[in-house]
């Protein structure tokens, strides 16, 4: 197995501390929101694999050593089901601000895409460019600390209920449209009237409403906060529309196609088919593509599903998706425990989050990850608690 050097992405939403507290690391004072375990080609990790003769080779990003011989990396089984490349990105993912309010589409979905703005030669780098490429990016987000979010479409007539406590007249449109209609048309027409509002007064609407929240607190006290971040966004409207989550340390959601979600606050363990495909409703300064929105968004009311992990005989606690480009579960290794046996015939990533556990003959500290090439003995000790990230093949 091979130790990582990881890429720690500054995006503006990231926490100045979550990261470096868990790598036990002075802040910089910078945001620090992700860091990047994997083949992902936007900042792949990084590996000094010991050669036959027992010294270090050169460093080398994991995406040039898959490529290299990716049976032998990643197994015959994986590449045969997946293609040459590592299915999976796993991160680190630290928020100490409101992500983007957003959807991910579905494989034919982001194939169609993908093409269509290829066919049109718009650059991959455009800001207007919405498909990065034709791949799908279901998602799981695993807390390590208390973790808030949005997940999902609540019910209409709850977010009608919500939005009318607020006493402001420019919601009255939404609260009746919200109770006028079938579900799915009810979701479907508010969200649409919220992203076509003119921008000066959505934005007076977004105050009033922000402001209002402020005063209510308690279950309003989460608008008031995204508001804050994102003065006069008609994503501060939309995400009343959405299920309010907060995830205790061990609990997860699994957002699929479709489903529209932000994270707000806290520190997890991500991961996801490793995917760049983004669509997104609000709290951003980028590009919000509307038609192709509202093509991708499921316009039904769901509960955000939390997920807590299934216990095995052997330790490993997983948390079950119907997804097969990964599959995520966590080791709590107690004192005085015997060794486990981790092998498998698929590519893994192992990341340390508490304690200092062994890898093979590698000791882990908190942030430490591992890649574990398909097939390779590998057998973890010591106390502390493990992530490992594989697929399903």
């Amino acid at each position: 197995m091979d130790r990582l050097s990881n890429t720690v992405r500054p995006y503006a939403w990231g926490s100045t501390t979550a990261i470096p507290e868990l790598l036990g690391i002075a802040p910089t004072g910078e945001p620090q929101a992700e860091m990047w375990m994997g083949a992902h080609p936007g900042a792949p990790s990084r590996l000094t694999r010991i050669t036959g003769t027992g010294e270090a080779g050169t460093e080398q990003p994991l995406t040039e050593v898959i490529a290299a011989d990716p049976e032998r990396e990643l197994g015959r089984a994986t590449v045969e089901k997946f293609g040459p490349r590592l299915p999976f990105l796993l991160k680190l993912l630290a928020a100490g601000a409101p992500l983007s309010l957003q959807v991910h589409p579905d494989l034919a979905q982001a194939k169609r895409g993908y093409e269509d703005e290829e066919r049109r030669s718009v650059p991959i780098d455009a800001p207007h460019r919405t498909y990065k490429d034709a791949n799908h990016k279901p998602e799981l987000i695993c807390a390590l600390t208390p973790f808030a979010g949005l997940c999902g479409f609540r019910r209409p007539t709850e977010a009608a209920e919500a939005m009318a406590a607020l006493g402001v007249d420019s919601l009255k449109p939404y609260v009746d449209l919200l109770g006028a209609h079938p579900e799915e048309a009810a979701l479907r027409e508010v969200l649409t009237a919220i992203l076509g509002a003119d921008p000066a007064e959505m934005a007076e609407t977004v105050n009033l409403a922000a402001a209002a929240s402020e005063r209510l607190g308690g279950a309003h006290a989460p608008y008031a906060r995204i508001a804050h971040h994102f003065p006069g966004d008609p994503g501060v409207i939309a995400a009343m529309l959405l299920n309010y989550v907060e995830l205790q340390p061990g609990e997860a959601l699994f957002l699929g196609a479709g489903v529209p979600h932000a994270y707000l606050d806290g520190l997890g363990v991500e991961i996801m088919a490793n995917s760049d495909n983004v669509l997104r409703c609000g709290l951003t300064p980028k590009h919000i593509d509307v038609p192709e929105l509202l093509r991708i968004v499921r316009f039904e009311a769901t509960e955000p599903g939390v997920l807590r992990p299934e216990a095995s005989p052997s330790g490993e606690e997983l948390y079950e998706t119907p997804v097969d480009e990964f599959r995520l579960s966590r080791f709590d290794l107690p004192p005085g425990a015997a060794p486990v046996d981790l092998t498998r015939d698929t590519p893994q990533i192992l990341l340390c989050t508490g304690g200092a556990p062994k890898a093979g003959g590698l000791d882990l500290a908190p942030g430490a990850s591992v890649f574990v090439p398909s097939g390779e003995k590998t057998e973890v000790s010591g106390t502390g608690t493990l992530f490992r990230a594989t697929v399903v093949a």
